[in-house]
């Protein structure tokens, strides 16, 4: 028997029985969960954001609104950072854009 290192170091790359196809298939199951979390949770997630920076920014006057205070009202004053609410008769308050929690139909404070 020899023993010399040359041998042995041939014999050590030879029994792993590795290439590249053995580090594709070691990463797939880690690649097919990636894919899952992306799908199910980030794609999903990232759009609903998309949806509500669009909804924030398409705010004007005269629309009817819920902050995520609770507040209903009208808009009679929209500006960049801020939006003047008109909660009651008389009533204006002065609310940050990104406090706005959905828009409703028009004439829906008139049925309240």
């Amino acid at each position: 028997m020899d023993f010399s290192p040359i041998a042995t170091a041939h014999a050590a790359t030879t029994g792993a029985g590795g290439g590249t196809d053995s580090m594709i298939f070691q990463f797939l199951p880690l690649i097919f969960i990636f894919a899952i979390f992306y799908f199910l949770l980030i794609r999903p997630q990232s759009k609903k954001a998309k949806a509500q920076r669009d909804m924030v920014a398409a705010i004007s006057k005269g629309d009817e609104l819920v902050t995520s205070g609770g507040l209903a009202g009208r808009v009679m004053q929209a500006g960049d950072e801020y939006l003047h609410l008109e909660i009651a008769e008389n009533t204006v308050v002065k609310i940050q854009r990104s406090a706005v929690s959905m828009v409703l139909p028009k004439g829906t404070l008139k049925k309240l």
